[in-house]
C-alpha cells in the first residue's frame, strides 16, 4: 500500500464510488493508506467481496484488520458488514437506505438552533431543516408520515472539537501541535485551529481526512442504532457487464 493520499488518488476512489465500479475502487484502494478512507470506501469492498471481485476478499481483509486497530465510532458496525459480506458473520438486521453518509453528517453534527433534518425512506435524500421553512411543497400531506421520514436532530459541535483534540495527538511536528494546542482554547476554536493548520498543506489536507472518517463513522452509528445501514446496490465491470444488483 503507498503511504499518503494525493487529490488524484482520492479523486479517482471517489470517482470509482460514485461510478459504482468495483474494479476500479480495487484498483484506487492501492493509491493510498486504506485506514484513512475506511469509513469513506467500506461499503463499497463490502458489495465488491460479497459478488466475488477478484482480490476484494483480500481488499476486505485489510480493512477489517486496520478498522480493528482503528476503533472510530462506527468502525464496528462496518467491520460487521464487512465480515457479512466476507461470510465470516451473519448479515446485520438493520434495514438497507441509499444514504449519503457524508450528507447525514451534515445534519446530525449542526448547531442544534439552526440545522437537523430528515432523511426521505424512500430515496435515502437528506433535507436540512431550513428547507422545511421555505413552504409546503407538493409531497407537504406525507411530511409527518413515519414510513416516509426519519428525523437526524443536530447534535452540536462537541464531537467535531473531541475530532481536533485527537488529530492534534497524532501531528508528529511538535512545534505544530503545540500551535494548534493553544488555537482550540475558548471561543473561536474552529477558525483559530483551521488558520494555523492553513499553513501547512500536507497537515490540513490530513486533517480533513482524518475528520471526515470519524463524522461518517458517527453517521453509521447512529444510522445503525435507528436500524438502517448505507446501501449501495450494484458495481459494474467494464470488461465485461455488469454484476447482479444487491446489498450486503
Amino acid at each position: 500500500m503507498a503511504e499518503g493520499w494525493d487529490e488524484d488518488g482520492l479523486r479517482a476512489l471517489r470517482g470509482a464510488l460514485h461510478a459504482q465500479d468495483g474494479v476500479a475502487l480495487l484498483a484506487a484502494l492501492h493509491r493510498g493508506r486504506v485506514r484513512e478512507v475506511l469509513q469513506l470506501a467500506g461499503d463499497g469492498v463490502a458489495v465488491a467481496a460479497a459478488q466475488g471481485l477478484p482480490g476484494a476478499a483480500e481488499m476486505a481483509a485489510v480493512f477489517l484488520g486496520a478498522l480493528q486497530g482503528r476503533g472510530f465510532r462506527g468502525d464496528e458496525e462496518l467491520a460487521d458488514r464487512l465480515r457479512a459480506a466476507t461470510g465470516d458473520a451473519a448479515i446485520p438486521l438493520l434495514r438497507p437506505l441509499a444514504v449519503d453518509l457524508e450528507m447525514l453528517a451534515m445534519l446530525l453534527e449542526g448547531d442544534p438552533t439552526e440545522s437537523g433534518g430528515r432523511i426521505d425512506l424512500s430515496s435515502g435524500e437528506c433535507w436540512p431543516a431550513f428547507t422545511d421553512e421555505l413552504g409546503p411543497g407538493p409531497e407537504a400531506e406525507e411530511d409527518d408520515d413515519p414510513e416516509r421520514w426519519l428525523y437526524a436532530p443536530a447534535l452540536g459541535s462537541r464531537a467535531g472539537y473531541r475530532d481536533m483534540e485527537l488529530f492534534i495527538e497524532e501531528v508528529e511536528d511538535a512545534a505544530l501541535a503545540d500551535r494548534l494546542r493553544i488555537a482550540i482554547g475558548g471561543r473561536g476554536a474552529f477558525r483559530r485551529f483551521k488558520d494555523v493548520l492553513a499553513g501547512d498543506e500536507r497537515s490540513w489536507s490530513r486533517y480533513h481526512r482524518y475528520r471526515d472518517e470519524r463524522q461518517r463513522g458517527r453517521a453509521r452509528a447512529w444510522l445503525a442504532e435507528e436500524g438502517y445501514c448505507p446501501h449501495i446496490t450494484f458495481f459494474v465491470e467494464p470488461s465485461s457487464g455488469s454484476y447482479p444488483s444487491g446489498s450486503v
